[in-house]
């Protein structure tokens, strides 16, 4: 297919860009414009993937430029968004304008061009803390944040093209993604970045949070099944594995692979207000394996110590390891 993939200089988009590559579809990637020419992680992917892609550069805020790419797609897989949720604290009108509206630019761009699928990505966040587990999709949805509350608006608008207008939209909703690439400011990234710079103590947020962490590589095969998906259109499908560990056991897994024999602390500049924590992530993946036939390939406690290692990895190779701040902490 010829595919429009939004958000392909970030870390899940770069990731999905290379799976779109390897199964033979035809890629635009949207990278943010920016002056000095950076196409983000694109720019690290192999010479003969990189290759076999366009690189387009914009920003999903300004309609008409959308308009002009998206024409003669067969589909969007729209991951652009910004994600980083002790920002939303910061700055959440540009939260509104980069994931609502943004998303609104997209999907009128989709409706005009007639692609034959609107693949979304929304965000486990959008369920706030745990009413109940395993989460399925029905589970009722709290903005305990801007950022979240945001991404509930933008799949809320995804919704309403599908039953205003029949736009064949899909709505994906990663639980929390881990791996090569990621940001700093996720925290599998700053456990490993900070004890890969020696530290012993090792400033985190809250640790006894629950999260369901899956890793790149399966996230980005389930939005690659999304495109031969024969149904589930107009709903949202999880992607996720179905276990769930604090941040602390987190912290203790990644402490033994890399033998630092670190403690972690909790940071109070770190820790997020008191009603916008979300306690407990925990997912029902039951509808992806039927509507999506994906299943994660790493889960269950070895699986995620597997996924850690190579992340361990990735992260401790100098070159990589160059490119974060482990003294600072990026909001």
């Amino acid at each position: 297919m010829k595919v429009f993939l939004t958000g392909a200089d970030g870390f899940i988009g770069s990731h999905l860009a290379e799976e779109l590559v390897r199964a033979g579809h035809e890629v635009k990637a949207l990278a943010i414009y920016n002056s000095i020419g950076s196409w983000g992680w694109l720019d690290t992917l192999p010479a003969e993937v990189k290759n076999s892609m366009e690189v387009v550069m914009g920003d999903i805020r300004d309609p008409y430029h959308m308009n002009q790419l998206v024409k003669g797609q067969d589909a969007v897989l729209h991951l652009a968004a910004l994600i980083a949720i002790p920002f939303s604290y910061v700055a959440p009108d540009l939260y509104v304008q980069t994931n609502i509206t943004g998303t609104l630019n997209l999907l009128n761009a989709a409706r005009d061009a007639g692609v034959e699928r609107f693949i979304h990505t929304s965000t486990s966040e959008v369920y706030g803390t745990a009413q109940y587990v395993p989460m399925d999709e029905g589970h009722v949805l709290q903005g305990q944040s801007p950022y979240s509350a945001s991404k509930i608006g933008a799949d809320q608008m995804v919704r309403a093209f599908y039953s205003s207008f029949q736009l064949p939209t899909i709505t994906i909703r990663p639980f929390n993604t881990y791996g090569p690439r990621q940001s700093a400011r996720a925290v599998i990234p700053t456990i490993i970045s900070q004890l890969a710079a020696g530290k012993k103590e090792i400033n985190l947020g809250s640790l006894t949070p629950t999260r369901d962490f899956t890793y790149v590589t399966d996230t980005a095969k389930g939005f690659e099944k999304a495109l031969h998906a024969t149904t589930g259109f107009g709903e949202v499908t999880n992607l996720g594995v179905g276990f769930e560990v604090t941040i602390g056991q987190t912290f203790d897994i990644i402490n033994d692979i890399m033998g630092a024999g670190a403690v972690a602390t909790e940071d109070p500049n770190r820790v997020r207000p008191k009603n916008s924590e979300v306690e407990r992530l925990f997912s029902d993946n039951t509808k992806a394996k039927s509507v999506l036939q994906w299943e994660p390939e790493i889960k269950g406690v070895d699986g995620f110590r597997a996924g850690l290692e190579k992340t361990v990895e990735w992260f401790t190779d100098p070159v990589n390891l160059a490119k974060y701040r482990p003294d600072e902490y990026t909001v």
